[in-house]
């Protein structure tokens, strides 16, 4: 039995056709009968029921199925593996990211992998969380950075966690609150807050309610945005106050005064989720470099 067979077997099992099958492979159609036929003979039984308008799985055949697929899956995954280990690895990952939560994780970890891997591409995509979670499942993501979600949101995912953050509360230069070196929830309570859009971030809008519940408020949302872009830019002109990570200081630069939360400040933890048993070998190397080149210590 080769590998051939078993690739013949799979696309004649998913067309439930040796035409459509003989296309997709690009293969005559009595090469494939002929291939399915010898790999029945070795294993000595049937794998389809055969009719004159229809080709269908046997029981054996489905379990055949099942093990053929992960026979085939691990010697992908086996060769990708030997071309990781001599840094030949080649293709492309597409990998969604939250700006604010990554400004610090992206740069050494693109440094890092394209390093290693000069023949693999990394595809960035700036996306929202909910976006994020949708393109996993469907398989146009294969790793996303983001916020840790609760686990019920994580369902079908795996995830890392590449680092923890402080809540800060930013504001413009010549906000009253700028000359403060602290702040407390109390104080900022009924100022304006500038807030992701809450169809995009919910588990956003999640932590403002637990963290201004536990003062006797509800968060004064002045205004709602769908980045980081447009959140610094209503802070910039005065429009509020916004509650960010730590690590968005050094995007922001001298535009705007981030001022650390009275202890004991929220933490923002930041993941890399993957697909369970979908992640290909650059993308496991992606992950490795990214939980590698955050150097903030984590509580």
């Amino acid at each position: 039995m080769e590998l051939r067979h078993l690739r013949y077997f799979v696309a004649v099992a998913e067309e439930e056709n040796v035409s459509r099958a003989a296309l997709k492979l690009h293969v005559s159609q009595p090469g494939v009968s002929r291939q399915i036929r010898d790999l029945e003979d070795e294993i000595g039984f049937q794998l389809f029921e055969r009719s004159a308008k229809s080709l269908r799985l046997t029981t054996a055949g489905k379990t055949f199925l099942t093990e053929a697929r992960a026979v085939l899956r691990h010697a992908d995954e086996a060769v990708e593996k030997a071309r990781a280990a001599i840094g030949g690895a080649r293709g492309e990952i597409h990998v969604g990211y939250a700006p604010s939560l990554t400004v610090q994780i992206l740069p050494p970890t693109l440094r890092g992998f394209q390093a290693k891997f000069p023949n693999v591409r990394v595809a960035l995509h700036d996306l929202s969380t909910e976006e994020m979670l949708t393109q996993l499942g469907n398989g146009k993501l294969q790793v996303a950075l983001m916020v840790k979600l609760e686990r019920k949101m994580l369902r079908g995912l795996d995830f890392l966690e590449l680092a923890r953050y402080p809540m800060c509360v930013v504001v413009a230069p010549k906000h009253p609150l700028a000359k403060l070196k602290t702040v407390s929830l109390a104080q900022i309570a009924r100022e304006p807050l500038i807030a992701y859009r809450r169809a995009d971030y919910p588990e956003y809008h999640v932590l403002l309610d637990g963290l201004f519940a536990a003062v006797g408020h509800k968060p004064h949302i002045a205004g709602e945005h769908d980045g980081v872009s447009g959140i610094v830019l209503a802070v910039e002109s005065g429009g509020g106050f916004a509650l960010v990570p730590s690590c968005l200081a050094c995007m922001v630069g001298p535009r705007l005064k981030l001022i650390p939360l009275a202890a004991p400040a929220p933490e923002v933890s930041v993941i890399a989720a993957w697909k369970k048993e979908a992640l290909s070998e650059p993308a496991k190397q992606f992950i490795a470099v990214a939980a590698a080149a955050e150097k903030i210590p984590k509580s």
